[in-house]
C-alpha cells in the first residue's frame, strides 16, 4: 500500500474510534438534547 493509503486508513480508524467513545461517553444524547430544545426555540415552543 502507498503511504497515502496507509494514512487514509489511520485517520478512518482513528475518527471512527472517536465516534464510539464520544457515542460511549453519552455525548450524542447531549447532542440531540441541545438540538431539540434550539429547533423549539427557533419555531417558538419553548
Amino acid at each position: 500500500m502507498t503511504r497515502k493509503t496507509l494514512l487514509r486508513t489511520a485517520l478512518f480508524c482513528a475518527g471512527a474510534a472517536l465516534v464510539i467513545l464520544g457515542i460511549a461517553n453519552g455525548g450524542a444524547r447531549d447532542v440531540l438534547a441541545k438540538a431539540v430544545k434550539i429547533c423549539s426555540e427557533c419555531i417558538g415552543l419553548g
